[in-house]
């Protein structure tokens, strides 16, 4: 474990944006945080939770609530690890910023989930590139409470370490599965389209916009075809695709995925925005649908 941890975020040159990799496992220095740490979260923490009533799926907020979370201060990866660990044997590492595929990918397949362990700055409150404790925390780890979830995370973490094998097509093709699932999920309710994805309920502009704005498409639960659609980092999402339930992911991560790689390998990839036909389009206020014939 590394001494000194890290604030590892993107290098910005005059070229762009530059991800910045790093592998080092840490101990969560929670003497260190500030006050403008805590408070960061607390003014987050609070924002997020009213917001997401009426917004977010009950099993999110169920496993948040049942993880002890609160607005008061930053939690303990170690308080947090006892509950986790009873309920479904998942354990928060603290990492420095982003890992390398493989190093994520094995994590997940062991049931470690990576938590940055440096919180915002008070001027990032709405918007910050690379993920944080808050998004990692209060967006990701809640649902690892949830067994089916729980299980889902793995078996994507199993099936990234055998795409990393094949080849960078099979890696594009599983990094979007987990894009538009993990981080940018729907699911369908009895009352309604809900929230799961933790890109979306850690941001408060689009825990607004993706159940209430037109401009973009709601597209019924497609393995290949989500595997297929390119997404966007920097704007809110063009679609979103929508879940039955948390079962259905994991039947659809039971196929091996070779074979899928190797015929998407002969197909194009998709605009983020595009409907085809036969999508099935769901409203977006009642979450009924409707196949498509790719006009909308």
């Amino acid at each position: 474990m590394s001494a000194q941890p890290r604030r590892v975020e993107n290098l910005h040159t005059d070229k762009g944006k530059v991800p910045v990799y790093a592998t080092g496992i840490i101990e969560q220095p929670w003497d260190d945080y500030s006050a403008d740490d805590h408070a960061t979260w607390a003014q987050l923490y609070a924002r997020q939770r009213e917001l997401l009533v009426g917004r977010a799926s009950d099993e999110f907020l169920i496993a948040q609530d049942a993880m002890g979370m609160t607005p008061d201060r930053i939690p303990k990866f170690d308080d947090i690890n006892r509950v986790l660990g009873e309920a479904t044997g998942w354990t928060l590492i603290g990492v420095e910023g982003l890992l390398p595929e493989l190093d994520f990918f094995d994590h997940l397949a062991n049931r470690r989930f990576p938590v940055t362990w440096w919180i915002r700055k008070p001027e990032q409150i709405d918007y910050i590139e690379e993920p944080d404790l808050f998004h990692d925390l209060f967006g990701h780890v809640p649902l690892l409470m949830n067994p089916v979830f729980a299980e889902y995370m793995q078996a994507y973490g199993k099936g990234g370490v055998k795409a990393h094998g094949i080849g960078p097509e099979a890696l594009q093709n599983l990094t979007r599965l987990y894009w538009y699932t993990v981080e940018f999920g729907l699911i369908q309710q009895p009352d309604g389209l809900r929230i799961y994805g933790s890109g979306i309920v850690s941001s408060k502009g689009e825990s607004i916009y993706c159940l209430e704005s037109d401009a973009s498409n709601r597209i019924g639960f497609d393995l290949e075809r989500i595997m297929r659609t390119r997404y966007r980092i920097d704007t809110y999402q063009k679609t979103y695709f929508v879940i039955d339930s948390f079962e259905q992911l994991i039947r659809a991560t039971e196929p091996d995925f070779t074979p899928i790689y190797a015929r998407l390998a002969q197909q194009p990839s998709i605009p983020a925005g595009d409907v085809l036909p036969g999508d099935v389009v769901l409203n977006r206020g009642t979450g009924e649908g409707w196949a498509t014939d790719g006009d909308v």
